[in-house]
C-alpha cells in the first residue's frame, strides 16, 4: 500500500493503515507535494519556515532556502522543477541545480493591484500550483483572491484571469490521462476546462453549497471528480459546525453528496481529498481520515486516531 502524507499544520505525518510516523515537524506547516517521477522526492511548504525537501522518502530533511519564508502551496513539474507559491502572492520556481528564481511576471499582470485576501486584505497568496503533466511549460495558478492564472512558457509570461473560472481560487487539478481536462475548487463554485485551462465552465448543478475547498479527480475518468464544499467560509474554517459535504460529479452531472457514514451535513469540513491505491482518501478539519474503495459510495476509517486536524494530503 502507498504511504499516504497527512498535513497538519504542525507536522508532516506517513501513515500506514492505523499507524503513524512524524516524519517532519515545522511551524504552519499545511502543504506536502510528490514528485511523480521520483517518489521518494518529497517537498513541504510552511508558513513560517519555508520549504523543506526529501530525497529520501522522509528520511532526512534539508531546507530547501526559498528567499521567502510565508509558503501556501509547493508542486512539482514533469520535469523536476520544484514551485512554491506564498504570501505576498509571489511565485518561485528552482529547476535542477540552479538556484531558486521568481517568476515576477506574475505579479505584473493587469489584476495584480485588487488582488486582496478577505480576512487579511492588504495582502493575498498563491493558493495552488498545478503544473500540466503534459507539458512542463504549462502552469495554472490560483491566487486567494485573484483569479486563475495560465502560463505557457514556464512562467516567464502569463494570461490574466481565465474565461469562465472563479477568482477565489481554493484548489487545482489536472487529469492524470486526459490532456487538457482541468478542474477548479474555489469559493464561489467549481468549474472544469476541456481546453488546457484556456476557458471554463462552472460545474454547480445539484449542490447546494457553493464554499468548495478540497477537490479530487478519479485517475482512470475523466468525468468523475469530487468537491468538498459548505455554505461559506465561516462555516468550513471558524468555530460553528461546518454544515459541510462531499460530492461526486459523474457524467453529465449533477453532483451527488455522498454518504461518509457519518451524521449529514458534516460537522467539519473536509479540508484535503487525495488518490492512494485505488482509494480515494478524504482528510477533514477535525483530524479523521476516511477512505474509500468503490469510489465513494461507502466509507470506513484511516490512520490514527486523535489527529489534531487534517489541512493537506499526498500519496
Amino acid at each position: 500500500m502507498t504511504r499516504l502524507l497527512v498535513a497538519t499544520g504542525e507536522a508532516l505525518l506517513g501513515v500506514d493503515g492505523r499507524d503513524a510516523a512524524v516524519l517532519l515537524e515545522r511551524p504552519g506547516l499545511h502543504a506536502v507535494v510528490v514528485d511523480a517521477r521520483r517518489p521518494d522526492r518529497i517537498a513541504a511548504g510552511s508558513r513560517g519556515a519555508g520549504v523543506w525537501e526529501t530525497e529520501d522518502g522522509g528520511v532526512t530533511w534539508a531546507d530547501a532556502r526559498l528567499p521567502e519564508p510565508d509558503v501556501f502551496s509547493v508542486a512539482y513539474g514533469p520535469d523536476g522543477a520544484l514551485y512554491a507559491g506564498c504570501e505576498p502572492s509571489a511565485l518561485y520556481v528552482r529547476r535542477g541545480g540552479e538556484p531558486w528564481r521568481e517568476l515576477a511576471a506574475l505579479r505584473e499582470l493587469p489584476s495584480a493591484p485588487t488582488w486582496s485576501f478577505p480576512p487579511r486584505p492588504w495582502t493575498s497568496h498563491v493558493r495552488w500550483i498545478a503544473p500540466s503533466p503534459y507539458d512542463a511549460g504549462l502552469v495554472l495558478v490560483g491566487i486567494e483572491l485573484g483569479g486563475l492564472m495560465r502560463t505557457t512558457d514556464g512562467g516567464e509570461t502569463w494570461a490574466d484571469h481565465r474565461p469562465g473560472a472563479q477568482r477565489d481560487v481554493h484548489a487545482l487539478a489536472w487529469h492524470p490521462t486526459e490532456p487538457g481536462r482541468a478542474y477548479e475548487a474555489a469559493g464561489g463554485g467549481a468549474a472544469w476546462s476541456r481546453d488546457g485551462g484556456e476557458t471554463w465552465e462552472p460545474a454547480d448543478e445539484g449542490r447546494d453549497r457553493h464554499y468548495t475547498w478540497a477537490l479530487a479527480v478519479h485517475p482512470s475518468d475523466p468525468d468523475r471528480w469530487y468537491v468538498s464544499a459548505a455554505p461559506g467560509p465561516f462555516e468550513a474554517h471558524g468555530d460553528r459546525p461546518a454544515r459541510a459535504g462531499l460530492w461526486r460529479w459523474s457524467g453529465g452531472g449533477p453532483w451527488q453528496e455522498l454518504d461518509l457514514g457519518l451524521p449529514r451535513p458534516l460537522e467539519a469540513m473536509p479540508y484535503a481529498l487525495a488518490w492512494a491505491d485505488g482509494r480515494l482518501v478524504a482528510g477533514l478539519r477535525d483530524g479523521r481520515l476516511l477512505e474509500s474503495d468503490d469510489p465513494g459510495d461507502t466509507w470506513r476509517p484511516l490512520g490514527p486516531d486523535g489527529l489534531h486536524r487534517v489541512v493537506a494530503l499526498a500519496a
